[in-house]
């Protein structure tokens, strides 16, 4: 079995130099600049990524109504819902302030900003990569973690923010 961080510390045995003990992020009041733009009136704000398992989390912001995109992943999503509303199109449930979803693996989802509220703030964690798809369900991009920080770089380098910003998210 292997050992943690935790008791790897506890033990005294050293960490390895590129791990991380714990990331902590506070968002209250963040630059505006920290929010990546994916369309008009919609943006995300990265909080992590993990290279080795493939994963992210991050913050997703609308400020508009309607469909916001579609797509369908291989590994679960989990979401939290901050703030507004939100579904998918091919659900019943609508996602207000307070309700957490979980999503399993391969289902397509066209994620829609619902008029109950006109916009939301959702925390999304991505176990993995998420597929793009038209109407028709067929494939037109895809994203995954290492699509994901280069799109932040990019970003952020455009607007000067410096790359310890990303780097401190990178686990």
């Amino acid at each position: 079995m292997a050992a943690t961080a935790l008791d790897m510390k506890a033990l005294n045995i050293p960490l390895p130099p590129e791990a991380k003990n714990e990331l902590v992020i506070h968002t209250e009041e963040d630059d505006d600049r920290m929010w990546v733009p994916r369309g008009e009136g919609v943006w995300f704000r990265p909080l992590m990524y993990n290279v080795t398992q493939g994963s992210w989390v991050n913050l997703t912001r609308a400020t508009r109504e309607g469909v916001i995109g579609r797509h369908r992943h291989p590994a679960p999503v989990t979401g939290y819902t901050l703030d507004g509303s939100w579904g998918y199109l091919e659900h019943e449930w609508e996602a207000r302030k307070g309700t957490f979803i979980y999503e399993p693996a391969g289902e397509t989802h066209t994620l829609i900003v619902t008029p109950t509220e006109g916009h939301m703030l959702t925390l999304f964690h991505n176990f993995g990569p998420l597929i793009m798809v038209d109407e028709n369900g067929n494939q037109t991009g895809y994203e995954d973690v290492f699509t994901r920080i280069e799109k932040v770089k990019t970003h952020y380098q455009s607007v000067g923010l410096s790359s310890d910003v990303l780097d401190r998210i990178i686990m």
